[in-house]
């Protein structure tokens, strides 16, 4: 059992391991992507199933040999959320293909694109930032929410006789806000306004400057600082000092080497005497 326990561990710890995972995960999105074709699903078919069947395998495989590399506290796979991500995908993988899951079994495969993110460290870094800044970026959708809600009903009352076809209830108010803050077409929204008044730039204006570039950068700083905050948490644990587990993998590891490396000078020292012989 541990010659088994090392030898997964040694193919985990691969520099190449994590690349060739990589890999596979891209080449099985850029099969997903091609299933979408009829020609050559109707050309290919065949050869596309074999090929997710086995992305799938080599999925499982990899799974396998990150719980028994953890072994004897293979539980330890579980409390890592990526690797619970990974396995998700896996099991949602197996869902037969046929009958009434078929729709879903189509979906839960797309779910190995994601699978990207889980393997691209940096990738995994990022999302931890935009998870960190969830409530902070509540709190600033629900002062963004109170602006909009304010300059849509400053609008309904401005504009709603003149231009009722952005303007005509509070409704619609809200939706010309929302496509003004993409930045798209509202200069044509405020020409018409400024047809009733010289003035209404001054609505217009302020609410990009409001809603846009100050609410917008402010969501980008919350990110950015956070994500800063992960990249000094992923600096910590990688200096967090090592365990016992891993102490003792080390210590199993040195000793095969100190072995190996006896029995090569033994060798050594037993073709010298035949020499001198």
């Amino acid at each position: 059992m541990k010659f088994v326990v090392v030898q997964c561990q040694r193919v985990v710890e691969s520099k190449y391991f994590e690349p060739i995972i990589i890999t596979i995960i891209v080449l099985n999105s850029v099969l997903l992507g091609l299933e979408t074709s009829k020609t050559l699903e109707e050309r290919f078919g065949d050869q596309m199933r074999m090929g997710n069947q086995v992305a799938l395998v080599i999925f499982i495989v990899e799974a396998i040999f990150k719980m028994v590399a953890l072994a004897p506290g293979s539980y330890r796979y579980f409390q890592d959320g990526w690797n619970v991500f990974d396995f998700i995908v896996i099991v949602a993988a197996l869902i037969p293909a046929t009958g009434q899951f078929a729709v879903i079994a189509r979906l839960a495969r797309l779910l190995r694109a994601l699978r990207l993110i889980s393997a691209v460290r940096e990738l995994r870094l990022i999302i931890s930032a935009l998870v960190r800044s969830i409530p902070s970026v509540g709190h600033v959708m629900v002062l963004m929410g109170i602006i909009v809600y304010i300059y849509a009903i400053m609008g309904y009352h401005f504009f709603h006789a003149h231009d009722p076809e952005n303007w005509g209830s509070l409704g619609l108010s809200l939706l010309t806000l929302f496509n003004i803050i993409t930045l798209e077409g509202w200069i044509e929204v405020m020409a018409v306004a400024m047809e009733l008044n010289g003035y209404a730039w001054i609505y217009f204006v302020s609410f990009v400057v409001v809603g846009t570039f100050v609410v917008i950068n402010l969501l980008i700083a919350i990110i950015i600082n956070n994500l800063d905050e992960a990249k000094l948490e992923r600096l910590r644990d990688l200096e967090a000092p090592v365990t016992v587990d891993e102490l003792m993998r080390e210590i199993r590891t040195t000793r095969e080497s100190l072995s190996r490396l006896e029995a090569r000078l033994g060798k050594m020292d037993g073709l010298r005497e035949r020499r001198r012989e």
